[in-house]
């Protein structure tokens, strides 16, 4: 028998998900599970990871919400056996660090995509430095993005980023409503590469960061980076995988 662990969104769907299989498959608490299944949506999906990285368990996702890109079909059926026959998709996280015009220091992990956001009326105005050397001495926007392959369909991708393997090594840098360069759409960087974004005029042109929903605001300047360190392992049915799911949204 796999020792699981279930845990939900809000969601009145997920949390009655929750209540049929807690009642219909043994369950133990989070520490001894041997996979996790997160009930929920994309998002209560990036929480999850991130709340249970520290575990170095496996999480299996099943659909009750709106978006379900990281999360398999929902059946209370042969659960055991799903959970045994999955296939499972490694993936790093960027490691953000900023600072704010405070002088406040805030890092944080991001799964998907950490992003720069003006944060007033005006387009923020931004110099651009990979692996210490600048590239962009002044990029004006109304915002700019690293994406991992894994959430380089989420937001990078309405931004009109690329969709990246999940195998790659690369990392998408993609700009929202760039005006100076203007119609600049960003570039494709090395994992390896360590981002570093200036924020020029910071009182007149504020900025704020956010790494998958973790919210740095009003920030002078931010680095971005792959964190290898960090494995967030994630389970899949098998032929649903997250290479197979990229490569079939660049041909819907």
């Amino acid at each position: 028998m796999v020792r699981i662990a279930f845990t939900a969104s809000d969601a009145q769907i997920a949390q009655r998900a929750l209540e049929r299989l807690n009642a219909r498959y043994a369950h133990v608490p989070l520490e001894e599970a041997e996979v996790i299944v997160a009930l929920g949506g994309d998002g209560f999906m990036l929480q999850t990871l991130h709340g249970t990285m520290h575990l170095d368990t496996p999480v299996y996702g099943m659909n009750c919400g709106t978006v379900g890109f990281l999360m398999n079909a929902f059946h209370e059926e042969a659960l055991v056996e799903r959970l045994r026959a999955a296939e499972e998709e490694v993936i790093n996280p960027l490691s953000m660090v900023a600072e704010g015009v405070d002088g406040q220091m805030q890092r944080a992990l991001a799964i998907n995509e950490v992003s720069l956001l003006r944060a007033g009326p005006q387009a923020a105005k931004l110099r651009v430095s990979v692996d210490g050397k600048v590239r962009m001495e002044e990029l004006v926007c109304d915002g700019v993005l690293v994406a991992t392959p894994a959430g380089s369909t989420a937001y990078n991708y309405s931004a009109r980023g690329p969709i990246l393997p999940i195998g790659s090594d690369v990392l998408a840098l993609t700009a929202m409503a760039a005006f100076r360069p203007r119609r600049w759409r960003g570039a494709l960087l090395p994992k390896s590469a360590k981002v570093r974004f200036e924020v020029l005029e910071p009182a007149k042109r504020p900025v704020m960061a956010d790494a998958d929903s973790r919210h740095a605001g009003n920030v002078l300047w931010v680095e971005i980076a792959s964190e290898p360190k960090v494995k967030h392992r994630i389970l899949f049915d098998p032929g649903h995988g997250l290479e197979e799911r990229l490569l079939r949204e660049q041909f819907v």
